[in-house]
């Protein structure tokens, strides 16, 4: 892969530990130290070059004791997540239970949680008197009731569908869940249930009422419409990138 647009580290690095099964003591214990050994060694270069900044107070001769705790953690993050990267692209190769998806034009359904994240953040700027609802913090709420998001993936060959979760805090490079359907990307993901489209409705998700659906007007002039109760596998997402075409 030549990009990264989403990364979910945390999964990632389950998955790792999972793999390593009892080879080894722990995968994630191994990257951490391997991390900070790599902190270690570019910390006293840190504070020399940051050391210009009035906000920092320090001399580049302070060494490695100066207070760069912040710069040294934002390095010991940004290793930590690449260092998970390489080891799980590494693992990853060849493991069928992870599966690769590609072709795939990604879509959020209408009146779906993910169709309405995606506009959410833009609500800041909307007068909110006319809807009788704060729009501004309607992002905030879907940030605190939900952490992934189901866009359908329908392959562009034959018109196969499957649903993809999304972690929402997993995009990387500032990349959210708008960006995806503009992309041509591989996604990786494992399968951990199935559903209906029609079941990825906000109505659907917050209502537990399995009843039937009340009869329309419409409904009795043109007959019901059955509603497509096909069931679609549905895949956590690992990774999602770009690849190299040539």
């Amino acid at each position: 892969m030549i990009k990264i647009v989403y990364f979910d580290e945390e999964s990632a690095s389950d998955y790792l530990d999972i793999t390593a099964g009892g080879k080894a003591a722990t995968t994630s214990e191994q990257v951490r130290e391997r991390t900070k050994d790599m902190h270690a060694r570019v910390e006293t270069s840190v504070a020399a070059k940051l050391s210009w900044l009035p906000f920092i107070g320090v001399s580049a001769e302070a060494g490695a004791g100066v207070d760069v705790a912040s710069a040294g953690r934002s390095i010991l993050s940004k290793t930590l997540s690449n260092t998970i990267l390489t080891d799980y692209l590494t693992q990853v190769e060849g493991d069928d239970r992870v599966k690769r998806l590609s072709g795939l034009r990604v879509t959020a359904p209408q009146g779906s949680m993910a169709f309405v994240k995606m506009y959410t953040p833009y609500m800041i700027i909307a007068k909110t008197e006319e809807f009788g609802v704060d729009l501004a913090r309607l992002d905030e709420a879907l940030e605190g009731a939900k952490g992934y998001y189901e866009l359908v993936g329908e392959q562009a060959a034959n018109g196969s569908k499957c649903v993809l979760r999304f972690n929402i805090k997993a995009f990387r490079n500032n990349y959210g869940l708008a960006d995806l359907s503009r992309m041509r990307l591989v996604f990786h993901g494992i399968v951990v249930g199935q559903t209906t489209e029609s079941g990825l409705g906000m109505q659907a998700e917050m209502s537990h009422d399995t009843g039937p659906e009340p009869v329309t007007a419409l409904d009795l002039l043109d007959g019901p419409v059955a509603p497509d109760k096909t069931l679609l596998d549905v895949y956590d997402v690992l990774l999602a990138g770009v690849e190299h075409v040539g």
